[in-house]
């Protein structure tokens, strides 16, 4: 493996970090603030809403650089943000520190896979972009539970510094050991977006909001709902997270595996799944065991979405596929910060912790009422209007 790509690896680990391992600090934080819990999860929607802007914003202007020198001002900026929430003196502070952060995020990825794919050889390009965003599943085995578990320790703040620190690694690596390349030629927007006057692009972007949504709708609020309603204690949070980021690398792997071979069907048996498991959530959070199992199931069956409905966006955006990518990227976040913010509304007017499971099962649900009609409107469609993307390609996975 060549050493840029590890450089890039690292990169990807400290964004997947510091994007999940809020959900296990927000009780810490909220009361070092003195504000709620749904007020807190504003730091979930603030970060998602961050990743909504900047992943097309940033990627059309990373058009006028080279690539090396964008990833370098990328991890730069997710730095800055990092050490920005580290030192917050307020919430306001604190919100502004991950927006920062979450700029960064979808441009990272959607360059970073490009630079990945030009270090190696032809027939190595799907391994050097899938080696990439192995840093990003790892985060969540091994990132997140030990950012929980060191911010419950030691407090939230150094947690952060942390990731920053991890930020500093990647830049100087990315500085040193990815090679220079020639500026990408301009992008022309218009271009870009004739592809989003196809209904089916659109479609299968609102199938990612929603279907992604009812992930972090329980999610987001894991740590008081484990520790409030199944009776876990604080510390126990850590390795349910592990849980969680067990969940999410066996689904991303198994979506991976059959998103080529049966694409709506592995959509219509994950949305569904997905929907049955988070309303039996409401239930199932009242028993360890079965709050546990759960845990996984909605890890595993929501990040088992992930591949198709990103190989579904660009298979229908093919005449734009970079713009695509980020935007699709924005539209899982936007599905995070739309989920985040109901499950905090719910919260707040008192229908309890498990009120967001609800939530997230009812986005579910409507995903895949979305991806049953999209499949009628295909069906109806003149035979061969669609274009046929590269037999066998893998879509790398990202959020």
């Amino acid at each position: 493996m060549p050493l840029a790509l590890l450089a890039l690896t690292i990169g990807a680990f400290g964004i997947g970090t510091t994007e999940f391992m809020i959900m296990g600090l927000l009780p810490g934080i909220a009361a070092d603030y003195g504000v709620s819990i749904p007020t807190a999860g504003l730091l979930v929607t603030g970060y998602a809403l961050g990743v909504v802007v900047g992943a097309p914003l940033l990627t059309v202007l990373g058009n006028k650089v080279s690539r090396k020198r964008m990833l370098m001002l990328l991890m730069g900026l997710f730095v800055v943000g990092n050490l920005l929430s580290a030192l917050a003196p307020s919430f306001g502070v604190m919100l502004t520190g991950r927006v920062v952060a979450s700029l960064a995020h979808g441009s990272f990825f959607g360059i970073g896979s490009v630079v990945a794919a030009g270090l190696v050889a032809p027939d190595k390009k799907a391994g050097a972009i899938a080696t990439m965003f192995t840093g990003l599943t790892v985060a969540n085995i091994v990132g997140v539970p030990l950012g929980t578990l060191i911010g419950q320790a030691i407090g939230w703040r150094t947690t952060f510094a942390i990731v920053a620190a991890l930020g500093v690694v990647g830049l100087l690596g990315i500085a040193r050991l990815v090679p220079a390349m020639p500026r990408p030629e301009g992008t022309r927007l218009r271009g870009e977006l004739k592809a989003f006057r196809n209904p089916q692009v659109l479609l299968a972007m609102a199938m990612t909001v929603l279907g992604f949504g009812g992930v972090f709708a329980a999610i987001t609020y894991i740590a008081p709902m484990m520790t409030e309603i199944a009776g876990y204690s604080e510390g126990a949070v850590t390795w349910l997270l592990v849980l969680f980021g067990t969940g999410m690398f066996l689904g991303n792997l198994l979506g991976g595996r059959f998103a080529d071979r049966a694409l709506m069907p592995l959509l219509y048996t994950t949305l569904g799944g997905l929907a049955v498991v988070l309303a039996l959530f409401t239930v199932t959070a009242h028993d360890k065991v079965l709050a546990a199992l759960s845990v996984l199931l909605v890890g595993a069956l929501g990040f088992a979405t992930v591949p198709p409905l990103q190989k579904r966006v660009l298979d229908q955006a093919h005449g734009a596929p970079t713009l695509a990518s980020a935007v699709n990227i924005g539209a899982f976040n936007l599905g995070n910060a739309l989920a985040a913010w109901l499950g905090g509304i719910v919260i707040a007017a008192g229908f309890g912790y498990t009120a967001p499971n609800w939530v997230g099962a009812l986005l579910a649900a409507a995903a895949l009422g979305l991806a049953l009609w999209s499949a009628a409107l295909e069906r109806r469609a003149p035979a061969g209007k669609a274009e046929a993307v590269e037999a066998g390609a893998r879509v790398p996975v990202h959020h």
